[in-house]
């Protein structure tokens, strides 16, 4: 006894039962029904969206023995042939398969005769993008002008390598993904046709794995059903698909907000045990963050937990570490291939992400208790990602110029005295740290500033800081940055360090020392250099210069660290 897959079983035969293509249905419809009827329509989208399905409906719509409309009645015989792929005015070509130009040319020859049975003959070519130059010529003349009982229905997955003059003589149509729920929601349907029972979980992994096809998901339900005796529940769709149990998704991310590594490594031992596909696996990290971060910074949008504690999640992480936890998954996606194994690749991910947790150690809700390897703070978040991040500055001695705040203590009581740091501040409390030239660069690296205010700090240079007055000079090229918006940014930044906000002061007189500008252009500078000299120094680039004549292409030559 023959089966009919139900891809096939349950495709659509009238545009009503077509799902997710509502806007080409609705086009199609008034064309049909007002009798303005192109002659040539071009269907693009991913596989399994419906493409050939509708050009088979509008086939039917117009040789329906009953008269042309949208609705065909899909039971004569032209409807039923149609149906069943044995119309012979409707002639499917796989262009794929038939490529060249004599392949067309025998189209254009046959297009001149009159339908045998019906009043239209339809071409419908799919995978047109794939035919040669040639034919696509020997094609634009019938294309544009074609016989008035010859339509043309054209479908592709790509587009873009469709010549324009074809496309500029076809009506085109994009063929949406279908989204999670419409594919969930056929599979649902057809389940309770077939009498099936499944649970949920299962059903919304099968969607979600089609991956915007219904056709795929009607394909892994047959797969699922075969697999699973007609009993679909969520572990076995998962053992079949290879996917990961979200709870263990959730369990990951819970070890990682407590930085627990020892349960972190635990629950990857876990999903071990399973041969997962890693890839997939830190898709569903990614999915399971990108899912928190909308609750947390839109808390009104609706997400479907789908067994991880968003609201948890959302509570007791910071927002921008979870940017960066995202950000880290993404990549490891991209490194994974590179890994030793798959497995040590997602781990050293998760590793990634348990060392550079910013702000873990100055108490701020939602970082967890602790961090391994002692704080890490904004410098290593940058880090972790590639940035440049000015050197933490160090306790220099008093200036010969006399201020009103009190001398430095003694190393030891300063680093004492760093319980009582104000967060984000990186200098102990004010007058633990004397303000002059040496120091300025990296106070103004460390602001925590940005756009702008963060430029007027970078170019600003010290000359002086005396009975709360900040003096400060500015190259005239930079005047524009001393708008008072910008200045009071600056004075409010200074006073976790100061203790209170400096009156600014800019003057003509020369700066003391380097701004933040100078010194980071110089020592990029030096980077540049000591990469050039490291690179033409090496006795492989100099023996390919000297014996094969090879040559270095000018700027080209970039520090490992300017990525």
């Amino acid at each position: 006894m023959s089966y009919l897959v139900l891809a096939r079983k349950w495709r659509p035969r009238r545009f009503a039962e077509l799902v997710g293509q509502e806007h080409v249905v609705r086009a199609l419809t008034n064309a049909l029904d007002s009798g303005r009827v192109h002659h040539a329509f071009l269907f693009t989208g991913t596989r399994g969206v419906g493409k050939t399905t509708i050009a088979r409906i509008f086939a039917k719509s117009l040789n329906c023995e009953r008269g042309t409309s949208a609705e065909p009645c899909g039971e004569c015989n032209a409807c039923r042939d149609i149906d069943a792929g044995r119309f012979v005015d409707l002639l499917e070509i796989d262009a794929a398969s038939n490529t060249g130009v004599d392949d067309v040319r025998e189209l254009i020859d046959n297009a001149q005769y009159m339908p045998s049975r019906g009043r239209v003959k339809v071409y419908l070519i799919d995978e047109v993008h794939m035919l040669s130059k040639s034919a696509f010529n020997a094609l634009l003349k019938t294309l544009e002008e074609p016989p008035g009982h010859v339509k043309f229905l054209l479908a592709t997955t790509d587009p873009q390598k469709l010549p324009v003059t074809v496309l500029s003589r076809c009506l085109q149509f994009n063929l949406k993904r279908l989204d999670e729920a419409q594919i969930g929601g056929q599979i649902t349907k057809i389940l309770e046709a077939e009498g099936i029972p499944a649970q949920s979980g299962a059903i919304r992994q099968l969607a979600r794995a089609a991956d915007g096809s219904l056709r795929d998901g009607l394909s892994l339900l047959d797969q699922a059903i075969a697999y699973t005796g007609s009993q679909l529940d969520d572990a076995a769709v998962a053992a079949m698909l290879g996917t990961v149990d979200r709870t263990q998704i959730a369990g990951l991310l819970d070890a990682l907000a407590d930085a627990e590594g020892a349960r972190m490594l635990d629950i990857v031992g876990t999903l071990a045990d399973f041969s997962p596909d890693w890839n997939g696996v830190l898709d569903a990290l990614a999915d399971a963050l990108h899912r928190v971060q909308v609750r947390q910074l839109v808390p009104g949008a609706e997400i479907d937990e789908d067994s991880v504690p968003v609201d948890v999640l959302a509570a007791k992480l910071r927002p921008e570490l979870v940017q960066l936890w995202y950000q880290m998954a993404l990549n490891g996606r991209r490194d994974l291939a590179l890994a030793p194994s798959p497995r040590a690749g997602f781990e050293m991910t998760v590793l990634r992400m348990l060392a550079f947790r910013p702000g873990a150690s100055t108490g701020e809700p939602g970082t967890g208790n602790r961090e391994p390897g002692g704080a890490r703070g904004p410098k290593a978040a940058r880090e972790a990602l590639g940035m440049q991040s000015a050197s933490a500055p160090k306790p220099i001695a008093q200036p010969s110029t006399p201020t009103p705040l009190p001398t430095p203590a003694p190393a030891r009581e300063t680093q004492h005295a760093s319980d009582s740091t104000p967060p984000g501040s990186p200098f102990p409390v004010p007058g633990a740290t004397i303000l002059d030239a040496h120091t300025w660069p990296d106070l103004a690296a460390n602001l925590g500033l940005g756009g702008p205010a963060k430029e007027l700090a970078a170019h600003a240079g010290f000359i002086a800081y005396e009975d709360g007055v900040l003096r400060l000079s500015l190259s005239p090229n930079d005047d524009h940055l001393k708008a008072d918006g910008l200045v009071k940014r600056l004075s409010d930044a200074l006073a976790r360090t100061l203790g209170a906000p400096p009156q600014i002061r800019f003057e003509t007189e020369s700066a003391r020392g380097e701004t933040l500008h100078q010194r980071t252009a110089r020592e990029r500078d030096a980077r540049q250099v000591a990469a050039e000299e490291a690179f033409l120094g090496d006795p492989d680039v100099q023996r390919l210069m000297q014996r094969h004549g090879a040559s270095v292409v000018p700027d080209s030559i970039r520090p490992f660290d300017d990525a």
